[in-house]
């Protein structure tokens, strides 16, 4: 009882704190919001606080309101798992942002079925010349119901990064089945590596991408779609647990520091080389490049001897951006979100990050490393791309697996444990369905 009432209380802090950043915007209801001294106010959310992009968006924002001098956006940002919780309660409420971040599939229909996202094809109907900018092949894990709720801006794919040094100096192949891949484990541990491959467990989604990923390699697609779907998620499968058995085998190959650090930690010490590989999202290009000076490349996650999923199927989705169907401000509202999504602010998003987006000609020899070019590749030559775990089910289901998967690299939990808890999670999602 006492959780619950923390848990609403917390809400509420959340709502307030959105609803209150900026300060002296006054809004009547039914009224446009406008500043004090006549700006129509819009409200911005995202979820990078962190650098570089925090001062990119800063500077987007400057410049947005430099050429639209009658528009104040009033932008506020927190990270990832904040971010998730804060935006659920923000679509649950009338305080919905103008403009905000989304994750795609699952996560983006979570928020559309709340009645509070603009629909956007009317937009995209007025202004064809701007909607062609977006890879049309993007735009469908934003599609519910023959409507789009999103403008993608990024595309994203995970996978093994590796030391091209370390491998070539010793004579290794990168592998193409997941026994491969723990004969290449053992054989780096004899090199003297004691913690081969890495990840920072302390986050929980980086549980959801592995698993995810495993999941889609081993389990048929028909049982995936079955069980990912809330009304019909029951996960007995024997195959789950082999998944998990199999994530359990590569965390005795992350050392004892995976389950003390976190994914950022991790990414740094791949890029110093002091681990030869470690499983990324390939957005995380440059910042390998930033904090390190190794030759790297990368490849797809292995597939299972017995899988029966996709074998050239890549993780990964697009991030785009929605609107408020509620918004008071909506011309000022489409303005913002047409200048993020444009092909001049791409590429210099990707100059700035290393970003690959979703804009068609933004990713490019000039502004973009060999190494991005070659994750472009990659993801557009997958069979299919499956969305990240955290976002192919709901959060319940989710939350079960992440925690789950922590409490198997710390020896607290078997796999089959595990596997009761999400079955738990399911069951629950069930009953609330119907």
């Amino acid at each position: 009882m006492l959780k619950r009432i923390l848990a609403v209380a917390l809400s509420s802090v959340m709502v307030m704190s959105l609803v209150g950043c900026g300060g002296g915007a006054k809004e009547t209801a039914g009224q446009p919001t406008k500043s004090s001294d006549g700006k129509t106010v819009i409200k911005f959310f995202h979820r990078w606080p962190n650098e570089p992009r925090n001062s990119y968006f800063k500077e987007l924002v400057a410049e947005f309101e430099k050429q639209n001098p009658d528009i104040k956006v009033e932008t506020d940002a927190v990270l990832n798992d904040s971010y998730k919780e804060k935006i659920r309660v923000l679509v649950s409420s009338d305080n919905v942002p103008d403009v905000f971040v989304s994750w795609s599939d699952s996560f983006a229909e979570n928020l559309v079925a709340s009645g509070k996202v603009k629909p956007l094809n009317d937009i995209v109907e007025k202004d064809k010349e701007w909607a062609s900018q977006v890879m049309d092949s993007q735009k469908g894990a934003f599609t519910f119901d023959g409507k789009l709720y999103g403008m993608p801006l990024t595309i994203d794919g995970k996978a093994f990064f590796y030391n091209k040094d370390v491998f070539e100096k010793n004579g290794l192949s990168v592998p193409k089945t997941f026994d491969e891949l723990i004969a290449l484990l053992e054989k780096l541990k004899t090199l003297g590596y004691k913690a081969p491959i890495i990840e920072g467990l302390t986050d929980p989604w980086t549980i959801a991408h592995y698993l995810g990923t495993m999941n889609q390699r081993m389990l048929e697609p028909a049982v995936l779609k079955k069980d990912y779907n809330a009304k019909t998620g029951e996960f007995t499968d024997p195959a789950y647990v082999k998944v998990l058995e199999h994530f359990k085998t590569l965390t005795k190959y992350m050392g004892t520091t995976a389950t003390a650090i976190d994914h950022e930690t991790a990414r740094n010490m791949f890029a110093s080389g002091e681990v030869p590989v470690m499983y990324m999202q390939l957005a995380e290009i440059k910042k390998v490049q930033d904090n390190g000076d190794i030759k790297f490349g990368f490849f797809n996650f292995p597939t299972f001897a017995d899988g029966k999923g996709s074998p050239e199927a890549l993780t990964g989705a697009p991030e785009g951006f929605m609107l408020s169907n509620v918004s008071k401000n909506p011309e000022a509202a489409e303005k913002l979100l047409k200048f993020i999504i444009s092909k001049e602010n791409a590429t210099k998003f990707t100059k700035l990050d290393g970003q690959v987006t979703a804009i068609k000609g933004a990713v490019s020899a000039d502004n973009a490393s060999k190494e991005i070019l070659e994750a472009v590749d990659l993801i557009m030559n997958s069979s299919e791309t499956t969305p990240w775990l955290d976002n192919a089910v709901k959060i319940s289901v989710a939350d079960a697996y992440m925690r789950g998967g922590q409490s198997i690299a710390a020896g607290q939990k078997t796999p089959q444990d595990v596997m009761k808890d999400v079955q738990k999670a399911a069951a629950e999602e069930r009953k609330s369905a119907k």
